[in-house]
């Protein structure tokens, strides 16, 4: 099938001048969701991967309706594909949410302390509407996602976000993937609170110093780690795996060479890849880690948008 794509594309975009290493979560990477004083929900949320608590116990976990037998390790709950950890549990959870929690702190402050940052006081603070190149990015005063904002990169691509002041994501509003870049890569390190509004979606590891709080129906593919406490509402949170988002190739013959299709912008919400036309045939091949089925291909103005479940 050849489908049209658009020659130009208009994106605010800077290069990069260093490639950044992905942070290291060390242990902490076992959890979707990890906090010092408390995780809440209002339910009905839908967690994928292990949440914990220390040193507060599990008392402070509510909203869950946690499930534990005797003597066990975790507890169990509908709204959780995983496990929950509290160190009143038994043997070895205790030490291990103490090196879990280590581990988080210890990645905090690598993201907080990377130097010679590529981007500083991007947009005063302002960063909805932009598309993001891969790095390092500092910003001395709270960051606000007022509008979707996109990360543009390949899947070995890293972003890691520093940020004196809070995170404020608006109601409805998306971080959203483009040219293969993965969850797992996207580190916000936050020393002031952060928020996101009701049915916001937000792609990365959110690390912060204080507080983690979830508007009605927002979302999260990542995880959340907060030195206080996080606070969910009826959310999706889902711990990113290492495969590849799907992102869409192309090529003028259809036997190829096939390259990154430009301008491409997934939306893995609304299971959409939005591609511009350009004014001539291409062929379009979707690579992804697991199989996929096309929905649909619908003319969009100048895009072409492809739907896939």
């Amino acid at each position: 099938m050849g489908l049209v794509l658009a020659i130009t594309l208009m994106v605010v975009r800077q290069e990069v001048m260093g490639a950044q290493a992905p942070v290291n979560l060390g242990t902490a990477a076992n959890f979707a969701i990890l906090a010092k004083s408390g995780i809440s929900t209002v339910p009905t949320s839908a967690v994928t991967g292990d949440i914990g608590v220390s040193p507060i116990d599990s008392t402070a976990i509510t909203g869950f309706s946690l499930i534990r037998a005797a003597a066990s390790p975790f507890a169990t709950s509908s709204q959780i594909t995983g496990k929950a950890y509290a160190p009143d549990y038994s043997v070895p959870t205790p030490a291990n949410l103490t090196t879990a929690i280590g581990d988080m702190q210890t990645a905090y402050t690598d993201a907080a302390g990377r130097t010679t940052p590529d981007f500083t006081e991007l947009g005063a603070g302002e960063i909805g509407g932009l598309t993001l190149a891969p790095g390092l990015y500092k910003w001395g005063t709270d960051v606000l996602i007022s509008t979707d904002v996109t990360l543009n990169g390949g899947p070995d691509d890293v972003w890691v976000f520093q940020i004196a002041g809070k995170i404020i994501q608006a109601n409805g509003k998306k971080v959203l993937l483009s040219g293969g870049a993965v969850a797992k890569n996207i580190f916000w390190q936050s020393f002031g609170v952060v928020s996101l509004g009701s049915s916001a979606h937000s792609e990365g590891i959110i690390m912060a110093k204080t507080s983690i709080s979830l508007g009605t129906g927002a979302s999260v593919n990542g995880r959340l780690f907060a030195q206080t406490a996080v606070t969910l509402n009826g959310n999706a949170v889902t711990a990113p795996t290492g495969t590849i988002s799907p992102f869409v190739v192309s090529a003028a013959a259809v036997t190829g060479p096939y390259t990154n299709a430009p301008g491409q912008l997934l939306n893995s919400v609304t299971k959409k890849i939005t591609v511009p036309k350009s004014g001539n045939t291409q062929f379009y091949r979707i690579r992804s880690a697991t199989a996929l089925t096309i929905g649909g291909i619908t003319n969009s103005g100048a895009n072409v948008v492809i739907s896939y479940h």
